[in-house]
């Protein structure tokens, strides 16, 4: 007797259809992840080509295009780790959405880093290790091996979602590197204690400047019988103050040096101030007429100095990070000759890839750690955020005026730590706070609270000690890590090469 064919019933080809659809979502889902590493291959492949245009007929060509594929995949990493400490603070207030805060920090990184990113180049590329003592085929393939070893480090962190410091990453591998090529002597110690000093002190007063803000903040405004009022008075004032300062700052940096004295500098940035407070207040005055006297009016208020905060630190962080990505291929190009102006001023070009390396990198890859710095360290509203980038900012501004190498993450980090501790202090003893609680409680006729007990209190603790230790333990390790990656690299690029 023949086998009986067999009939394909409904049910059996649903079934089939349902495996293949899981199949399709399966792969989408695979085929998803890839695309942000593939467009990443594809900048690094077109920085490639665009340092070529330039170098193509000049000797040690091969030199600068390899090392212009490494600095653009560093400053993708820069993009991806670093710049989340640019608007972290702004997303985690939830004053802008992700997709926002992305385009405004990709836009002001290339306008910091191709404006007023110079000095800080200089140091990383020139000053750092003597390029006087060291000869020129030796100072690329440093470069070149600090460059890679900085990168694949800052690459890890990110991908453990560790806010780690760029900059110390460079500095550590272009010392591992030189030490490994020629000795202790050409490093430039007197440099590297000035950049060590800078290291501890600025996420220090970038987190007494935040909490002097918040203070100010709670003192004039929060805590005031009429918030909104308050907030109609000084919000503008707060504007006119990080509006004034950063212009003084322009005049500083874009002018040629001594061109205009202090005063000056001075009178140009309280004009400007001045037409800020002009500007902002009748915006504040129209956002605040439907406005309720209670706490989340100000978090509407304080949304559009926010946002100036975000993008100010955005562009300071162009200014001074972009040198950890091209300070060592500026070293490179002036070590074979191409580029023009003496080794401590990088060409234009050598700047763009640095600068649209880093907002590709954050596009690409930044959303994970602008969640842990905006919303897992401590919980932000847009007037703390605002104290938190406003602080940064003028901190990182400072230092890329001086030319110094600062951790943006150092001083974003210790910002939002500095804000969480006087929380915490402030909560339990701001005279004002608890003499504004008990007219709250009166006004309502309720009895006044009772003292949480010392267990509810540590559980509500404003600061995640986890994430401080684990930020901390990032910090301590990444000089000597870069610097001993750094060396192992350069000698197996000195044993392969040269």
């Amino acid at each position: 007797m023949p086998p009986r064919p067999a009939v394909l019933t409904k049910r059996t080809l649903d079934k089939d259809l349902d495996k293949i659809t899981h199949a399709e979502d399966v792969a989408k889902h695979v085929l998803r992840r890839l695309v942000a590493p593939g467009l990443g291959l594809i900048f690094v492949g077109l920085v490639m080509l665009f340092a070529g245009v330039y170098v193509f007929d000049r000797p040690g060509a091969m030199l600068v295009v390899a090392a212009a594929a490494l600095a653009g995949y560093m400053a993708m990493n820069i993009g991806a780790n670093d710049v989340t400490n640019n608007v972290g603070a702004a997303v985690g207030a939830r004053a802008m959405t992700m997709g926002q805060a992305l385009v405004i920090a990709a836009i002001f990184e290339v306008l910091g880093a191709t404006v007023a990113g110079g000095e800080v180049v200089k140091t990383i590329s020139a000053n750092i290790v003597d390029a006087v003592q060291v000869p020129p085929v030796l100072l690329g393939w440093i470069m070149m091996a600090a460059l890679m070893a900085a990168a694949l480090w800052i690459n890890l962190a990110t991908w453990m979602n560790a806010p780690v410091s760029t900059t110390h990453a460079i500095v550590g591998a272009v010392i591992g590197a030189g030490i490994s090529a020629v000795g202790p002597e050409p490093v430039n110690w007197r440099v590297m204690l000035e950049i060590t000093s800078s290291w501890i002190t600025s996420p220090l007063i970038g987190g007494l400047i935040a909490a002097g803000l918040l203070y100010l903040v709670k003192t004039l405004i929060i805590y005031r019988d009429d918030k909104v009022a308050a907030a109609q008075r000084w919000v503008p004032v707060l504007v006119a103050v990080m509006a004034g300062g950063f212009m003084a700052y322009m005049v500083l940096q874009l002018s040629p040096p001594g061109r205009f004295p202090p005063l000056t500098v001075l009178l140009i940035g309280i004009g400007i101030g001045l037409v800020s407070w002009l500007a902002a207040r009748p915006l504040v005055l129209a956002q605040a007429r439907a406005l309720e006297n209670r706490n989340s009016s100000l978090r509407t208020l304080f949304r559009l100095p926010l946002i100036g905060s975000a993008a100010l630190l955005s562009f300071a962080h162009g200014a001074n990070d972009v040198s950890n990505a091209v300070g060592p291929l500026s070293a490179i190009v002036h070590s074979v000759g191409i580029g023009g102006g003496g080794i401590g001023h990088p060409p234009l070009w050598v700047m763009l890839i640095g600068a649209f390396g880093i907002s590709v990198g954050l596009l690409l890859f930044g959303p994970r750690l602008i969640r842990l710095v905006g919303e897992e360290i401590t919980k932000l509203n847009p007037m703390r955020a605002y104290c938190v980038a406003l602080s940064t900012a003028f901190t990182v501004i400072v230092a890329s005026w001086l030319g110094l190498p600062v951790s943006t993450t150092h001083i974003a980090v210790g910002s939002v730590f500095g804000v969480g501790f006087f929380r915490e202090w402030y909560t339990r003893h701001s005279k004002r706070r608890i003499a504004y609680i008990r007219r709250k409680a009166e006004s309502f006729d309720i009895d006044e609270p009772e003292e949480p007990n010392i267990h509810e209190t540590r559980r509500r603790y404003l600061v995640r000690r986890s994430h401080f230790m684990t930020i901390i333990a990032a910090w301590i390790v990444t000089v000597p890590v870069s610097a001993a990656l750094a060396a192992m690299i350069y000698w197996v690029m000195f044993a392969l090469f040269v």
